[in-house]
């Protein structure tokens, strides 16, 4: 079968790779889409693990199949499997955990010592036309949800998981700052959660008009306007809630407490560049600051549910669709001259 694989820093190349065989508590699927997300671009510029690492969970090494944020249809199950049935359209929730460590006892497998990716560190991936992941990984859409749409779920489930970090409900006065794909999860996200008014900003037009296209209330641009003072024009003692996810540094931070009120709570979700903060800031407020990774147990149910009845519209964030063999050159390296331009870019193996 074709598979895009990693070779090395911007070496990525379709290759003929043997179909994966399906194994017990596994379900094998044929690929429909996977979303290229910031994270991949990084890894394609310079890969996070040699070809020789093993990762403890998944066992596989490099070259890596990419694309960790994908769905498909079932087309065989395990004997030993009671789920998903043949012909079912299936989001993959890619982290992996080892079950056993502390954190995994909790129930908080995100935070598991030996997480991983399926489609960033073995297993196979979405980047493929096929794949077989283990059955609990695997989770069965609506019927009249497309395998298109369901590419979606694994990005806003990180935002969704974001959105409950901060405890947000209603009435809530909302800042996103990012409005990429996670970004722009937040924004569906707070409104389903009951937030009453939800601000926005983000430097790239594109995204801004989504973004206004998804109901948010105001929209800005931090490159011309001064976020912190447009949110308390309206609020004047600051947003209940804020979100980062552009990962622009100290500026976005910035902007992330100085537009809260008092007592207010702030939630970090992106990687990005180093940032210099006062913990003076966090004391004379009471601002909460927590971070916010992947999704746990609720996160990629609660999403598809939330699909399902209309609350979330994915498809508004797709800005591009290409076959495998495009992958390379109008994928990645477009977003890597073009980033702002996009929000998700699907592939199609």
């Amino acid at each position: 079968m074709r598979a895009l694989r990693l070779h090395g820093p911007r070496d990525l190349r379709v290759d003929e790779v043997p179909e994966p065989r399906l194994v017990p508590g596994a379900v094998k699927i044929r690929v429909g889409w996977n979303g290229i997300c910031e994270f991949d671009v990084r890894n394609y510029l310079d890969p996070v693990l040699p070809d020789e690492y093993l990762h403890p969970v998944l066992r596989t090494h490099g070259p890596h199949v990419q694309g960790h944020e994908f769905s498909g249809r079932v087309v065989e199950a395990a004997a030993d499997v009671r789920g998903p049935t043949e012909g079912a359209v299936v989001a993959v929730e890619p982290l992996v955990f080892d079950g056993s460590c502390a954190a995994c006892r909790r129930g908080e497998y995100n935070l598991c010592e030996n997480f991983g990716f399926i489609g960033l560190m073995g297993g196979g991936g979405g980047m493929s036309e096929y794949v077989v992941v283990p059955a609990d990984r695997v989770h069965v859409m609506p019927e009249d949800v497309s395998p298109t749409v369901s590419a979606l779920v694994e990005p806003l489930a990180v935002a969704w998981h974001a959105v409950g970090r901060a405890g947000l409900g209603e009435g809530d006065n909302v800042l996103v700052i990012g409005a990429g794909s996670v970004g722009l999860g937040v924004l569906m996200a707070a409104r389903a959660h009951g937030a009453a008014h939800v601000t926005v900003s983000e430097v790239s037009a594109l995204r801004r008009r989504i973004a206004t296209d998804l109901g948010a209330d105001l929209v800005l641009d931090p490159a011309t306007t001064d976020v912190v003072a447009a949110v308390r024009e309206r609020a004047p003692l600051g947003a209940d809630v804020s979100f980062e996810t552009s990962g622009a540094g100290t500026d976005s931070v910035t902007s992330l407490i100085g537009a809260l009120r008092k007592g207010g709570r702030a939630v970090t979700v992106s990687e990005g560049r180093p940032v210099m903060l006062d913990p003076a800031v966090l004391a004379f407020t009471e601002i909460g600051l927590v971070g916010s990774f992947g999704y746990g147990p609720v996160d990629f149910p609660e999403v598809i549910e939330a699909i399902g009845r209309g609350t979330l519209h994915p498809k508004a964030l797709i800005t591009d669709r290409l076959s495998l063999e495009e992958a390379r050159e109008k994928g990645y390296e477009e977003l890597i001259a073009h980033g702002d331009d996009h929000v998700k870019i699907l592939v199609h193996p």
